[in-house]
């Protein structure tokens, strides 16, 4: 697992004129055919992707025909792949979802020692909205969703091994997530494979890829959806659109693709600081030329966050120093 020395310092912080802290990490830049085509760090070590996966776990969700049969729109799906900030725009989104699935939020297994209405605002909600609505469709229980033996969760299972080109991941590491479904390490060039081929999958059976189309129309048509106001992914999302669809997770992953390129990546911060990985993925994307004039104007902030203190005064940066293609 992540966490080995010898990868790179990814991002330096300053305050003054000392560089008071550092965060080491891993980046995977994959093609559709696997190759990696930029890295830093052990891309071939195995990760848990956290929320980064959450786009490839709705591709079921679409391509079985579910979306369609339960009138989801595109504001729905995002919240499916997103990792939300449990506002009012998105526990209401939920609610009025699975009341058409003639559930409330007692049936969600995210959060599920809490009442209801606290499952709604759990951030992984739309994820489990989403799984509850393809258990609906494929007249599976809608009990134990989130039980890797579950026809949802192997129905998942499937696509993951196909998006990251591993046969058989019953034999990676297991854990589980923080919302209660299973999650499996992957090695990083792989989990950049899959968001590869989410941008382009032009290698995959057409349902499939017309479920990566509708997955990253979403994504670019909803970000406050798959996030919250004000987050680095959500900004990304709404400045750039479809020309970098990004998600982040827990622990320091971003994951994320250039559509147009035919690029996916990946990034694991070693010290799971999520402001490193948001540095790191969006110095990514000016690297990969998807920043200019007004998208660098209006992310600037993003590239070289401030370090301020609790009045407001800027007295560092946070710098990206991955040694690209090292």
């Amino acid at each position: 697992m992540p966490g080995d020395a010898a990868n790179p310092v990814c991002v330096s912080v300053t305050r003054g004129a000392v560089t008071e802290s550092h965060h080491r990490g891993a980046v995977a830049v994959v093609d559709t055919d696997g190759r990696v085509v930029m890295r830093a760090g052990a891309v071939e070590e195995p990760v848990y992707p956290r929320s980064v996966i959450k786009p490839l776990q709705a591709l079921p969700l679409v391509e079985t025909g579910a979306a369609a049969a339960w009138h989801l729109g595109d504001a729905e799906l995002a919240l499916a792949c997103g990792s939300h900030a449990g506002a009012g725009d998105h526990v209401e989104t939920v609610e009025a979802w699975l009341a058409r699935l003639g559930l409330d939020g007692g049936a969600l297994a995210c959060n599920a020692g809490a009442p209801p209405a606290e499952r709604l605002r759990d951030n992984c909600s739309g994820k489990h909205a989403g799984f509850l609505t393809l258990a609906r469709h494929l007249g599976a229980p809608t009990a134990d969703y989130a039980a890797l033996e579950h026809p949802v969760q192997q129905r998942v299972l499937g696509v993951l091994e196909q998006m990251t080109g591993l046969d058989d991941l019953t034999g990676q590491p297991r854990a589980t997530d923080g919302c209660g479904v299973p999650t499996i390490a992957v090695p990083l060039g792989n989990l950049a494979l899959a968001m590869a081929r989410l941008g382009a999958p032009d290698d995959q059976p057409e349902r499939r890829a017309e479920a990566c189309a509708r997955v990253r129309r979403a994504m670019a048509g909803h970000p406050e959806m798959v996030a919250g106001r004000g987050r680095a992914v959500t900004r990304v999302l709404g400045q750039l659109g479809q020309r970098a669809i990004v998600k982040g997770g827990a622990e320091g992953v971003m994951a994320g693709c250039c559509p147009d390129l035919g690029l996916g990546f990946a990034v694991k911060v070693d010290d799971g600081a999520a402001r490193a990985a948001n540095v790191i993925a969006v110095n990514l994307l000016d690297r990969l030329q998807r920043l200019a004039g007004a998208d660098r104007a209006a992310l600037a902030e993003l590239l070289e966050p401030p370090v301020m203190t609790r009045n407001g005064e800027r007295v560092g940066t946070l710098r990206c120093t991955a040694p690209w293609d090292a």
